[in-house]
């Protein structure tokens, strides 16, 4: 064992942080596309800001000069994955990857935000 699990520490939540230009146009992506809700913020202006939805939660962080990556920042289970594809679709979000059945148990898709970050959606099957 390492030495961490030997010292019986538990970890709590985790969250993807994702880096966005303006504050107020990702929040609003978050909450009218996929449903998200506020719950923290911080800063004058807006500098970071804590998103949940269900079990899901996601922290925005202010980088007004962000270049997005060219893979996944984070990775989002729910309980239908043809429902939200075809929200992300009505709503113009750019998918990368289709919807498909994979060899590991999941149907997917990948998509970006506003800012071009790469979310990755699945669904167990």
């Amino acid at each position: 064992m390492n030495e961490i699990a030997d010292h019986g520490v538990r970890f709590g939540r985790i969250a993807a942080m994702i880096p966005v230009k303006d504050m107020e146009k990702a929040y609003g992506f978050y909450a009218n596309v996929l449903g998200f809700h506020k719950v923290f913020e911080n800063g004058n202006p807006v500098g970071f800001m804590i998103l949940k939805r269900d079990g899901g939660e996601l922290h925005l962080t202010l980088q007004k000069t962000h270049k997005a990556a060219d893979f996944n920042v984070a990775h989002l289970l729910v309980d239908d994955v043809d429902a939200l594809h075809a929200v992300c679709k009505q709503h113009g979000a750019r998918v990368i990857k289709n919807l498909q059945n994979k060899d590991y148990g999941l149907r997917a898709f990948v998509f970006e935000d506003i800012d071009g970050n790469r979310i990755d959606v699945g669904q167990v099957i």
